[in-house]
């Protein structure tokens, strides 16, 4: 038999044990969500992307999402060349998805990107458009020449791909020196197309990808590949990029089936894996 000072001591250690029972139990429940929330962390990666890709990319964002719910992704679209230049200047940038080798082997000379992620991933090909209501009568691009065309939008030739492409094509056709007072540039693709949907320019040279996304346009005739170097899309992870391993998870679901046929969708071609 316990005294009464016994059972009043016997009462207040089981008091104490439970109370400790009790705050261990609740601080391990407390830190089980913040191990949970630390291996949920949400990444978010910053995709500097040729203007002509911005369509096809959309489209296929919620599909990567769906796969990998804790990787965002923030795009910055533009010219090559101009994004080559922010990348060189320190912008902040996870990957690098070019519309031409050129500008991707700027920043492999420099070391500014991880040469091991660097994957050819689709091709295009080039176009000469006009108004929709135009009644300029071309169909093959030596015809311009001759063409009475006043206004010839074209991409920067230093800095957009499409404008690069567009000035071998008139070199190889002779057409530089009898088109040059007749050149707009503009510093995107996108630019040149909205210069044709306007009706500022009498015609444009842009993508395929791109005149398929306008109804305001017609297609006069398509380039032939042998007047210009292969249109080659280039994807790599950015050398300083704070997640490259979420980076190289991005470039491979872009060449998966699902990607593939998103990309066909908007009319590219993809190059296999």
């Amino acid at each position: 038999m316990f005294s009464v000072k016994g059972r009043r001591l016997l009462v207040c250690m089981c008091v104490g044990l439970a109370a400790s029972w009790l705050a261990t139990s609740c601080g391990s429940s407390a830190l089980a969500p913040n191990r949970l929330e630390t291996s949920a962390q949400t990444v978010e990666l910053t995709v500097s992307a040729a203007a002509s890709l911005e369509d096809a990319l959309k489209a296929i964002t919620p599909d990567f999402h769906a796969t990998y719910p804790t990787i965002d992704i923030s795009y910055n679209f533009g010219a090559s060349g101009a994004l080559q230049q922010q990348i060189e200047q320190g912008a902040p940038a996870d990957i690098f998805f070019s519309a031409a080798a050129k500008q991707m082997d700027a920043l492999a000379e420099k070391g500014l990107i991880l040469k091991d992620s660097r994957q050819d991933v689709l091709t295009n090909s080039l176009v000469l458009i006009a108004p929709a209501q135009s009644q300029i009568a071309v169909t093959d691009i030596a015809q311009l020449k001759e063409a009475k065309v006043g206004v010839v939008a074209v991409g920067e030739f230093r800095s957009v791909p499409a404008g690069q492409y567009a000035e071998q094509v008139f070199t190889k056709l002779n057409l530089l020196e009898p088109l040059q007072s007749k050149l707009v540039f503009s510093n995107s693709v996108r630019g040149v197309l909205a210069a044709v949907e306007s009706g500022n320019a009498d015609v444009g040279m842009v993508y395929a990808t791109d005149a398929s996304l306008s109804e305001r346009i017609k297609v006069l005739a398509t380039v032939s590949a042998a007047t210009h170097q292969p249109i080659v899309y280039p994807i790599a992870v950015v050398s300083n990029s704070p997640n490259p391993d979420a980076a190289k998870t991005l470039i491979a679901f872009l060449q998966t089936p699902v990607a593939q046929t998103k990309f066909k969708e908007f009319g590219f071609g993809v190059v296999a894996p």
